[in-house]
């Protein structure tokens, strides 16, 4: 596809869109970018989940920067998942080859319709410990700005998320969705860490997840340079916006927020497998 100045403008301002409630929910922004690329453009899956590879970086590294002096970014925790996410991720980049749009389409799918649904199980709950509490070796604290108080809390159930980290990468490798749609309801609903703290740590490990297959979709030839440059430009840009936001919303309404998108893209995409 020959990239114009229109096409080129068109995605700087989806990689925008996508970069905000990408950096807004700690799910990268391939979940919104993908659709846009492949449905409205399009483009080949493949491709446009390998371009949507780069933004998944780029949202990466703008929103752990961001939220490091927050402290909400649990880097114990994150380090020991992102073992079996990078396993996942460099399993996805080499079979991917394999699979065909309809399966991907099919899976894109699905994943996205069963975390919409579990967000929305999980609306009313925080997983919040008293201030004086253990957080134990992989919990943490951090201020929180809606309630004004510190909140502590302890991870539970982390062979369940080792799981999840793992799939989360096989599937980010796949759709360039990033892995944190996998990751972040995972970490609120099973693990208890709070939607604050699961975001900010989700988009520290995507980051190092895409770039254990995006090599290798480069290497086949599914990135196309120009449009992906002008993808991370808008990503970058709109991950600013997005850090901004989330500081100030209330956990409840980004819960909602995600189960909503997800809900909408897996309409989206059920139509497009299945039809």
């Amino acid at each position: 596809m020959i990239a114009s100045v229109a096409l080129v403008s068109s995605v700087i301002g989806a990689g925008a869109v996508a970069g905000s409630l990408g950096a807004l929910l700690g799910i990268g922004g391939g979940v919104f970018l993908v659709p846009f690329l492949n449905a409205a453009l399009g483009l080949d899956f493949k491709t446009a989940a390998a371009i949507s590879l780069m933004t998944v970086i780029a949202t990466s590294s703008a929103v752990s920067a961001g939220t490091a002096g927050r402290q909400l970014i649990n880097l114990r925790l994150g380090m020991l998942l992102e073992v079996a996410s990078t396993a996942g991720g460099l399993i996805a980049g080499i079979t991917v080859e394999r699979l065909s749009n309809h399966a991907l389409s099919a899976m894109f799918a699905v994943s996205t319709a069963a975390i919409a649904v579990l967000m929305i199980s999980r609306l009313e709950r925080r997983n919040v410990l008293d201030a004086s509490a253990d957080a134990g070796r992989l919990g943490g604290r951090f201020y929180d700005e809606e309630s004004g108080r510190e909140v502590v809390y302890r991870v539970k159930r982390l062979p369940l998320g080792m799981f999840a980290a793992l799939v989360a990468g096989a599937i980010s490798g796949s759709l360039g969705v990033g892995g944190g749609i996998l990751k972040v309801p995972i970490l609120n609903a099973w693990c208890g860490v709070p939607m604050r703290a699961a975001a900010a740590t989700s988009a520290l490990m995507i980051g190092v997840t895409a770039v254990s297959s995006a090599p290798i979709q480069y290497a086949r030839g599914y990135v196309n340079p120009p449009l992906a440059a002008a993808a991370v430009l808008g990503v970058l840009a709109g991950s600013r916006a997005g850090l901004w936001f989330g500081g100030r919303a209330r956990a409840k309404w980004l819960k909602l927020l995600m189960a909503a998108v997800l809900g909408a893209v897996s309409c989206l995409y059920f139509v497009r497998a299945f039809a």
